[in-house]
């Protein structure tokens, strides 16, 4: 069996490894348009943060990991064309024209950084820092940059602020909603943090959509319908598009430009699946797909590939959105279901807040807490953390009861380590279900 498989980010490697685990005879190629592949996204905050040096290093696998598992790499090769009914690719490499036929195609070619609606994001002072080679032009560029402009307050977005404030640049940030990280959080959860970042020099824009970005003497100028900004550069941390000019028009796709998919990862076409970026993610919450194009979506839709490719046996539960992430010294994560979603959800919803200490005795800082749930079944659909204490990892454990269906009376009971020192006497996740059960029992 011939796999072969366009893309060698995140999802396409995933599934190239889990393939060889799954197929230890087959034959696996890997294609992808850039010349160096594994780089991570955000690794430019890494560098920025002294994490890492140099910039280089900040990637998850390098191809001779990947050749050591007995894959064929096609790389600087970008597909011109695929033929679904003749089985074949078409692409160019270092400008030859050439071609490679398959068995079972895998289309994983991720996204890229691209706005149809905002006229000038195509400049050169537009950074967008996916790939290596763009990431290298944005280091030396925001070196040289004193005040920069954020298009979009989502998690790149953030991130990116972060970054800036520590090296002292001056930051705007511009989002068309009303505060940060509107898909993941409630207003009052992060609203500490976001006053933290006004209070180190943030200037948000909230309630601004860019319209147009144009290069001028003094650098750039970004205009909204209520202001203008003219700064030494600006990033591009709006959502990324998945990256399919080659599709074969056969293949089905949705209005979004996204590949149809089942829930086998199987697309229109006989033999070619799509993973990661490509494809819209089923929401675990609800009937509904949605492009949510998160790294742990395309490792385990890439994991879940594998295991369908001779036969329909593993399907795909999609996505609950768990993020997790540090802002200005305050970690913040959340998963599943905000209650802002809830008038949209098909149950009443009900809600409740916590606030402990992380542990009791090593100088334990306060966790905040909110859990959100079915009103009638109390069943988990929802959670957010933030605290100066590293609760990332708890999230997990909310997401898991979240994807297991677990009620607040099954989850409350959970078992949990218990440490003196470590941790406070019950687990924040354990009090954040039994505070829900108790907020019920207020109500009636």
């Amino acid at each position: 069996m011939k796999v072969v498989i366009i893309g060698a980010s995140f999802a396409g490697v995933s599934a190239a490894l889990a393939i060889r685990k799954k197929h230890p005879e087959a034959e696996v190629f890997l294609m992808d348009k850039q010349q160096t592949i594994g780089y991570l996204p955000g690794g430019i905050n890494l560098y920025f943060n002294e994490t890492i040096k140099p910039i280089e290093t900040a990637r998850f696998i390098s191809e001779q990991e990947l050749v050591d598992h007995g894959l064929t790499l096609l790389l600087n090769a970008e597909v011109v064309s695929i033929d679904a009914t003749q089985h074949i690719i078409n692409y160019e490499k270092e400008a030859l024209e050439s071609f490679i036929s398959f068995d079972k195609l895998i289309l994983a070619t991720g996204s890229s950084q691209w706005s149809q609606n905002i006229l000038g994001s195509d400049s050169d002072k537009v950074l967008k820092y996916k790939f290596l080679p763009g990431v290298l032009q944005a280091i030396e560029q925001l070196e040289n940059s004193r005040k920069v402009a954020l298009i979009g307050g989502g998690q790149i977005g953030a991130e990116a602020a972060d970054t800036l404030l520590k090296k002292g640049k001056e930051v705007h940030l511009f989002e068309r909603m009303d505060y940060l990280l509107f898909k993941y959080f409630d207003e009052e959860m992060i609203q500490p943090v976001q006053a933290e970042m006004v209070a180190r020099g943030v200037v948000f824009h909230f309630d601004e959509t860019v319209e147009k970005i144009t290069d001028v003497d003094e650098g750039l100028l970004i205009e909204t319908k209520k202001s203008q900004l003219v700064c030494d550069s600006a990033i591009f941390a709006m959502n990324v598009r998945p990256d399919l000019g080659y599709l074969d028009e056969q293949v089905r796709t949705h209005t979004d430009g996204t590949i149809f998919v089942n829930e086998y990862l199987e697309t229109s076409q006989v033999d070619i699946f799509a993973i990661g970026d490509c494809i819209q993610v089923p929401y675990s919450l609800s009937n509904e797909s949605f492009y949510i194009p998160l790294v742990n979506n395309a490792v385990r839709s890439g994991l879940v590939v594998a295991q369908n490719l001779v036969e329909p046996t593993m399907p795909f539960v999609g996505s609950i959105r768990t993020i997790g992430t540090k802002l200005v010294d305050h970690y913040v994560a959340s998963t599943g279901l905000t209650e802002a979603e809830g008038s949209f959800y098909e149950q009443p919803i009900s809600v409740a807040h916590v606030q402990q200490k992380s542990s009791l005795f090593s100088g334990g800082e306060t966790i905040s807490g909110k859990i959100i749930f079915e009103k009638e079944s109390h069943k988990l659909l929802g959670a957010q953390l933030v605290s100066k204490a590293d609760i990332l990892e708890k999230i997990n454990t909310l997401a898991l009861g979240i994807q297991a269906g677990q009620t607040l009376e099954e989850f409350y009971q959970k078992d949990f380590l218990y440490h003196p020192y470590y941790s406070n006497v019950i687990d924040i996740t354990n009090q954040l279900a039994f505070e829900g059960l108790w907020s019920e029992a207020d109500e009636n």
